[in-house]
């Protein structure tokens, strides 16, 4: 008997429908073969099945059993597949006799005794079932609640195969559909500050730097001696961030769940990422990619926070691989045989002492590093990375009094404020072009289309441009972030104080900073 169950392979952040063709023969000899370019997990299979088949009183008749796993050009990888192969084997030698198999989506890795384990990218899996118009989708039950987020599908979270075989044999509430109000539990569960600007004594200059990152989605770099508080400051930046829409909810949990990064029995990630990895991680651990491609750090913080801590401590091609990135928001992973891309909008925030020894330009401390060492430490991040960073903050220790008072600090909510009342100007600026949502998106046309300065600014700018010697680039970027500050002032004319604060905050392009 030949009968076809479903499953789906993701590739990237989207999924592709697996047919499973199993047919059983009593006529031709006994055997298994599993066809269709499967890879040794897949192959595995077979003893999995067989385990929890007898384990749970099924038959595994001596058969010759036929198995193609189509589009053949296309490899399986993994061990979720064993629910449809098992279910798909069931009913092609007679144990389970209903055509309804036919019409579901199935996925799950089955343990010895039958119970089912999670499996990543369910979400992406849900959203291209119902796109096909499958009847549901039946898959563990730790990742139901992860897949119910998708409307107009039906979920089945099953705890093992017997619970899954029942149901298909008509047994009464042997599966409960899964429903959950995304809408509803969205706006319910919106992510309450954790971390607040109001615990950061002082630093009054820092915190309106980062304001208006936020405002424009700019990234930042922090320069600032051990203890000055860079850390602290960037871990407070999703705080004032405009709060995640639905849409952004769903492209970030997508990533996050082809990753296998969701906590168990959740749904929608409500809170904007921030990932910090580790100065010792690889180029392929930072943007993507292995032998079975996987989204890296700078896709699992996509719509949210890059933090990298110690930058000149980060491997030199591990930071010009982010290059690319930064400037178009995506990364593609080309392999012979296919190519995947994954998103990557994110800000990026990075930190870094202005030495080895950490106190260049302190106010008390003295620094043991010559101008030639602070250089060379300066120069293991590379000129066109700073490029794209539109933010360079110096960052001073407090001092004691700073610290010990008791004035109360402005709340991340209140800054917050502003910066969505500066989001929305920019949503209605570029409400009819693709793609760009903040100031930091434009293109170097429309940054002089959008950014026109009066005669008295573009002299400031020149002289500037001149005395620091900036890049093309540079430029571009003090343009986006003087309309950012006008942005937060409710400005539509980028005033002359405006583009002076702007220039400021470019100060490793000046020839006087390290020494020289």
């Amino acid at each position: 008997m030949l009968i076809r169950t479903y499953g789906s392979a993701v590739y990237g952040v989207n999924a592709v429908t697996i047919t499973m063709e199993v047919n059983a023969s009593d006529d031709a000899g006994i055997g298994y073969f599993l066809v269709g370019l499967p890879d040794n997990a897949v192959k595995e299979s077979h003893q999995r099945m067989e385990s929890a088949l007898l384990y749970n009183n099924y038959l595994m008749p001596r058969k010759k059993v036929v198995i193609n796993m189509a589009p053949a050009d296309i490899r399986k990888e993994g061990s979720a597949y064993d629910l449809p192969l098992a279910i798909g084997f069931m009913a092609a030698t007679g144990q389970i006799e209903n055509p309804a198999v036919e019409r579901y989506i199935m996925m799950g890795e089955l343990a010895l005794d039958g119970t089912l384990k999670p499996i990543k990218g369910a979400l992406p899996i849900a959203i291209q079932a119902r796109k096909e118009n499958y009847d549901g989708f039946i898959l563990p039950m730790e990742n139901a609640r992860e897949a119910a987020i998708v409307n107009n599908l039906k979920v089945f979270g099953a705890n093992n195969l017997t619970e899954v075989v029942s149901f298909f044999k008509g047994e009464e509430n042997a599966l409960q559909q899964h429903v959950v109000d995304t809408r509803r539990e969205f706006e319910e569960n919106q992510a309450q500050l954790v971390d607040d600007f109001a615990d950061v004594r002082g630093q009054e200059n820092i915190k309106r730097a980062m304001e208006i990152a936020a405002a424009g989605g700019h990234n930042v770099i922090l320069i600032g001696p051990p203890g000055a508080g860079k850390t602290m400051l960037a871990k407070r930046l999703p705080g004032i961030l405009p709060p995640l829409n639905l849409q952004e909810a769903l492209e970030t949990t997508k990533i996050h769940s082809v990753a296998g990064k969701l906590p168990k029995n959740s749904s929608l990630l409500y809170g904007r990422p921030f990932r910090a990895p580790h100065h010792t991680i690889s180029d392929v651990a930072l943007v993507g990619g292995g032998n079975h491609p996987q989204p890296g750090e700078i896709s699992l913080a996509h719509n949210g926070v890059l933090f990298l801590d110690e930058l000149p401590e980060f491997k030199r091609q591990v930071l010009e691989v982010m290059r690319q990135p930064l400037e178009e928001r995506k990364i593609t992973i080309s392999r012979a045989r296919f190519s995947m891309e994954y998103p990557a909008s994110f800000m990026l925030i990075a930190s870094m002492n202005p030495c080895p020894c950490g106190y260049f330009n302190h106010p008390e401390k003295e620094c043991i590093c010559g101008s030639t060492v602070v250089q060379k430490y300066l120069s293991k991040v590379s000129g066109p990375l700073l490029d794209r960073i539109d933010i360079h903050i110096e960052v001073t220790p407090v001092d004691f009094d700073q610290l010990t008072e008791r004035r109360k600090a402005e709340k991340s909510k209140e800054i917050r404020s502003r910066v969505v009342n500066a989001r929305a100007i920019q949503s209605e600026r570029f409400k009819d072009i693709e793609g760009v949502y903040s100031n930091s998106q434009m293109s170097a046309t429309m940054a002089r289309e959008f950014c026109e300065l009066s005669q008295a600014s573009n002299a400031l700018l020149k002289g500037a441009m001149n005395k620091l010697k900036l890049s093309a680039r540079a430029y571009d970027r003090i343009l986006k972030v003087a309309r950012t500050i006008s942005d937060l002032a409710g400005s539509e004319e980028i005033k002359t104080e405006h583009l002076a604060e702007a220039i400021q905050y470019r100060s490793l392009d000046r020839e006087s900073w390290g020494g020289l």
